[in-house]
């Protein structure tokens, strides 16, 4: 005799009748808990769904703000400093003796030593300087001046002294940067 069928038997149901009842009361029941399981699952996952959806909209809200932040500090930047997003024209290269660009002797004379040589001297005041100052010096007075051996040598006064308007490099205007070189205007 079966012990989960006994409480079944009774005077009217035997024991095959009982069995039968048995697993049709297993069936109905096993048939519910995989509903409810089922549905357990279908409401967890419609859960993490949501929940992902919410974190993708946050990270959306999160990145949109970085983006309007950046674009704000980048306007922010460029307004505060023009000069420095001003656009580089292409321009074709100076025609070679269309116009003489005299350099200063003395910045010539560092370039020979393999000195350090300031920007000033390549920007167009330091050049228009240059040109200025060409030839104004007595090309007769000479200066003595110790040369790599040791042993004294004559050059020209021209050469000793630096431009009396030098700007250091760091005091440079940004603008004297991208107006280094005289160029032909576009035509």
């Amino acid at each position: 005799m079966n012990p989960y069928s006994a409480p079944l038997l009774n005077p009217t149901t035997n024991e095959a009748q009982a069995a039968v009842m048995l697993q049709t009361i297993w069936t109905a029941t096993n048939s519910a808990l995989k509903l409810q399981w089922q549905l357990q699952l279908d409401t967890d996952a419609a859960a993490a769904a949501e929940e992902q959806r919410l974190l993708d909209e946050a990270n959306d809200q999160c990145l949109a703000v970085q983006e309007l932040q950046d674009t704000t500090t980048a306007e922010e930047e460029r307004k505060k400093n023009r000069i420095h997003h001003i656009t580089i024209s292409d321009r074709p290269h100076p025609k070679l003796g269309a116009k003489v660009v005299l350099i200063s002797d003395f910045a010539l004379r560092k370039l020979d030593k393999v000195q350090f040589v300031e920007l000033y001297y390549w920007t167009n005041r330091g050049l228009a300087d240059a040109s200025l100052n060409f030839r104004t010096t007595d090309d007769d007075s000479m200066v003595p001046t110790a040369a790599v051996d040791g042993s004294t040598t004559w050059i020209a006064a021209s050469v000793v002294h630096p431009a009396s308007g030098v700007i250091a490099d760091h005091l440079l205007a940004p603008l004297d940067f991208s107006r280094a070189i005289p160029r032909e205007p576009l035509q």
